[in-house]
C-alpha cells in the first residue's frame, strides 16, 4: 500500500480539485528545474500528477508556494493539485513516468549523462510496482540528448534495474523540452509539441497526454531519434546563426563600424535572419551542439561548422575582454559589470559567459564588481566564485558594462549609469539597447 501522499514528504501544493476522470491517468514527473516544473503543474490541470526532484530544498519552497526560477507564480503553484515529493519511494505507480533532468556537459565539452542515467535508475525501481498494479508505463525523456540516448543508454538501465523487458512490460517516448527561460509567450501550454513513442500505439499514448496541455497541437516524430535530432539541431542551428554574428562583428570592428548599424539596415530586407551578436551562455544553445559534435565524432565524422561556431562563441568572452581593455587604452581600472545571468530577466546562471567575461577582465588587471537585479548571490558565490554587491550603484567606476539588459537597468537608463562613471569614463553596452548614449558596444 503506497502512502497517502498528503501524509508523507509528498505534499500537495494546491487544495484544488482533481478534474473528473484525472484519476484514469497518473504521471511521475522528475526533476523540478526550469523545464519539469512548468510541464508538472500544466499536466497537474488534466492528470493526478507527482513531482520527483531529489533537491529537497527545492521541495520545501515550492511547499511554501516560492518557484527559485521565477517560471511559476505563486497564486498558481498553490492553486495546483501537483504533489511533490523528493523521496521517490513514495511515488505511486504511475503510466507515464517523465524525465526533465540537465544533461550538461564534463570539462572537456563532452556529455555528460550522469544526471539523466541517475533518473533512469529512479525510474527503473519504480516500474515494478506500475506493471503490478495492471499499468503499462511509458518512460518518456525530454532532457536534450543526442540521437539514440534513449534507446542505447537509458533503456538498458531501466531493464537492469527493473527486471522487465523494454518493449514488452514498459516503452518508451521522447519529447524534447523547448522551454525558454523568461518566455511568457512560448510556455507549455501554447507550443507545439514534438512527441514520439517506440510503438504506433505508444506514439499515441504519449501525443493524447501532451495534446491535453497545449493549445499548439502535437507532431508526431517519425521516430524516438528523429525527435531526438530535432531538439538538438535547434539549438545547433541558433549556436552557428549566432556565431556569424559574433564574427563579423568582430570584423567591422576592425573597420570602426557598428553591427548595430549594419543590422539595421541589413534587417530590411524580407528574408534576413535576425540574429544578433552576443555572449552565448545558458543550459540549452551554448551546450546542445557539443552533443551533436560529440556523436559525430563516434561516428569518424568531422563536425568542422557546429564545432567552428561553438569556437567562436566560446571565444567571445575574451575577445570582448581586450575590446573593452583597449577602449581604456590598456589602462586597468574599476568597472562595474550589470548583469551575470545568462540571459536577461531571469535568474539562471547556469554557463553564465559573462563570468568569463569578468574572469577575462580579472587577467587584464581589472577590478570587477558585480550586480544583478535577479541572480541568487549565493549560488553566484557558490557556482563562480564572484560576489554580487547590492549596494554596487554608491561608489564612481571607470567602467560601466552593461552585460544583461534586465528591465530593471533599462528602466534606470543610460544616464543613471553614465552618472556612476569617474570624468573620462566609459559606459559599454553588449546589447545595443543604448544605442548612441553608450561610448562602446558591439
Amino acid at each position: 500500500m503506497y502512502p497517502d501522499l498528503a501524509q508523507s514528504s509528498a505534499i500537495p501544493v494546491g487544495q484544488g480539485a482533481a478534474l473528473p476522470g484525472a484519476l484514469a491517468q497518473r504521471v511521475v514527473v522528475v526533476g523540478l528545474g526550469y523545464v519539469g516544473l512548468p510541464l508538472a503543474v500544466a499536466l497537474a490541470g488534466r492528470f493526478e500528477t507527482v513531482g520527483l526532484d531529489i533537491d529537497a530544498r527545492r521541495i520545501a519552497e515550492l511547499n511554501t508556494g516560492h518557484d527559485r526560477t521565477g517560471e511559476i507564480d505563486r497564486d498558481r503553484l498553490e492553486a495546483s493539485t501537483l504533489a511533490l515529493t523528493a523521496d521517490p519511494q513514495v511515488c505511486p505507480p504511475a503510466d507515464f513516468y517523465i524525465v526533465t533532468v540537465p544533461t550538461p556537459i564534463d570539462g572537456a565539452n563532452r556529455p555528460d549523462l550522469r544526471i539523466v542515467e541517475a533518473a533512469s535508475r529512479t525510474i527503473g525501481a519504480m516500474l515494478g510496482a506500475a506493471v503490478a498494479e495492471g499499468r503499462v508505463p511509458v518512460v518518456v525523456y525530454e532532457s536534450t540528448v543526442y540521437p539514440g540516448v534513449t534507446e542505447d543508454i537509458c533503456a538498458p538501465i531501466l531493464e537492469q534495474v527493473s527486471g522487465l523487458v523494454c518493449g514488452r512490460d514498459f516503452f518508451l517516448g521522447y519529447s524534447p523540452e523547448r522551454i525558454n527561460p523568461g518566455d511568457r509567450e512560448h510556455t507549455i501550454d501554447k507550443i507545439t509539441k514534438v512527441v514520439s513513442g517506440q510503438t504506433p500505439e505508444v506514439l499515441e499514448r504519449v501525443a493524447h497526454l501532451y495534446g491535453a496541455i497545449t493549445s499548439g497541437g502535437v507532431f508526431r516524430a517519425a521516430s524516438i531519434k528523429a525527435a531526438e535530432a530535432a531538439k538538438v539541431i535547434e539549438n545547433a542551428q541558433r549556436d552557428i546563426n549566432i556565431a556569424f554574428m559574433n564574427e563579423i562583428s568582430q570584423i567591422f570592428s576592425k573597420m570602426d563600424l557598428s553591427i548595430w548599424d549594419v543590422l539595421a539596415a541589413a534587417r530590411t530586407k524580407w528574408n534576413f535572419l535576425p540574429f544578433a551578436p552576443g555572449l552565448v551562455g545558458g543550459h540549452c544553445i551554448g551546450v546542445d551542439p557539443y552533443y551533436l559534435s560529440h556523436r559525430a565524432e563516434q561516428l569518424g565524422l568531422d563536425p568542422r561548422v557546429i564545432l567552428s561556431g561553438r569556437g567562436i562563441n566560446d571565444s567571445m568572452a575574451g575577445w570582448v575582454a581586450k575590446e573593452l581593455h583597449t577602449a581604456r587604452k590598456g589602462k586597468p581600472g574599476n568597472v562595474l559589470m550589470l548583469g551575470l545571468t545568462f540571459k536577461e530577466n531571469i535568474p539562471d546562471l547556469r554557463n553564465s559567459k559573462v563570468a568569463d567575461l569578468v574572469s577575462a577582465l580579472g587577467r587584464l588587471g581589472h577590478g570587477v564588481t558585480v550586480h544583478d537585479a535577479h541572480a541568487d548571490a549565493h549560488e553566484a558565490v557558490e557556482e563562480y566564485g564572484i560576489p554580487l554587491v547590492e549596494d554596487a550603484f554608491k561608489r564612481k567606476y571607470d567602467m560601466v558594462v552593461l552585460a544583461v539588459p534586465h528591465r530593471e537597468y533599462l528602466a534606470l537608463g543610460p544616464g543613471h549609469f553614465r552618472a556612476l562613471l569617474k570624468k573620462g569614463g566609459t559606459l559599454a553596452d553588449l546589447k545595443g539597447v543604448f544605442g548612441q548614449a553608450a561610448d562602446w558596444s558591439l
